[in-house]
């Protein structure tokens, strides 16, 4: 509704005797302005701290190289930081300059950065559709613990003990499981037993989050519902889902972060060839020859969190009108 400033009710005439001019300003369209200015320095300082935070690192890690000691930071007998030596800590600019050069000195070898890309790319594909999974059994499992209080006495500390189990441990044996599964023509691929370990690590704070939401209506809001005779759809739908968005978002978040940690080990744990984790292991194996480039699948393994994350932030720009107590928070 645009605000209006009302400052007669009475018309008045100008000096030329022309027609009356009513004393009613809008200030609807200044208010909008100053709120979408106030949004553009948010989000700028935002970038500008991002950004301070990424500088701030290089300084640390140059800095410790300059004045480390030889042997590193001991206490005791016990190495508590590394020896600030170009096997163990590379230079920055020698990590990035690294990128543009060959994975190998083969003349058909292809740039470093774009080896880092394809991998991330198969990861990042593998991690969403973990985390479409993770979605949907996350946001079901708190329908169903927010319909019935005894599911969620019964489920929820199941659902926590969950997260104990090692990733390191537990994606052998999916992988093993996998390969049993025999429906028609249908054949388990590899790829499916690491999406089905990073839906197992983001389905939890999706869980977690979406209960939250759905059970943070105020009383007096169901009670007005019911008032209206609503039934369980319609209350859910436009009270409790609307009610659960400030909520719901950042889990979406954690648990698009956790997909793609747990595609990342578990392409580790089961050998999937063609992901950032395989190359993790592969190039380590050879950092004592080329300790730069070692450090590249770790840099595509931050861009794939920073993409997830992203990802899940247009979703919230499309749900902004719900976002009022995430962005107050």
């Amino acid at each position: 509704m645009t605000d209006v400033d009302v400052r007669s009710t009475t018309p008045t005439t100008d000096a030329a005797g022309g027609t009356p001019a009513r004393g009613i300003r809008s200030s609807g369209g200044g208010r909008s302005s100053r709120r979408g200015g106030s949004l553009a320095r948010r989000r700028l300082a935002a970038f500008g701290w991002g950004a301070f935070g990424v500088l701030l690192l290089v300084v640390l890690w140059e800095g410790y190289k300059l004045v480390a000691p030889a042997d590193g930071v001991l206490i005791g007998e016990t190495r508590v930081l590394p020896r600030p030596t170009d096997l163990a800590m590379p230079h920055v600019w020698d990590m990035i300059g690294r990128l543009s050069e060959p994975v190998t000195r083969s003349p058909s070898a292809q740039a470093l950065w774009l080896v880092i890309l394809l991998a991330a790319l198969t990861t990042l594909g593998i991690a969403a559709a973990g985390w479409l999974v993770g979605v949907g059994v996350g946001i079901g499992l708190a329908l169903v613990m927010q319909r019935w209080r005894i599911a969620e006495w019964g489920l929820f500390p199941w659902i926590v003990l969950s997260q104990t189990v090692p990733l390191i441990a537990f994606a052998p044996i999916v992988k093993s499981w996998g390969s049993r599964v025999e429906i028609g023509s249908f054949e388990w691929q590899d790829w499916m037993s690491v999406a089905l370990i990073a839906s197992y690590l983001a389905f939890f704070p999706i869980a977690i989050g979406a209960l939250k939401g759905l059970q943070s209506p105020d009383r007096i809001h169901e009670e007005l519902m019911q008032t209206y005779a609503a039934g369980y759809w319609s209350t859910l739908t436009k009270l409790r889902f609307p009610a659960a968005v400030p909520y719901l978002l950042p889990a979406l978040r954690l648990g698009a972060a956790n997909a793609v940690i747990g595609a990342v080990v578990a392409e580790v744990s089961t050998g999937l060839q063609g992901g950032i984790g395989r190359l993790l292991i592969q190039f380590a194996g050879q950092a004592s020859g080329d300790p730069a480039k070692a450090w590249a699948p770790i840099f595509g393994a931050i861009l794939l969190g920073l993409v997830a994350a992203g990802s899940v932030a247009l979703l919230g720009a499309i749900l902004k009108n719900y976002r009022r107590t995430e962005e107050a928070a």
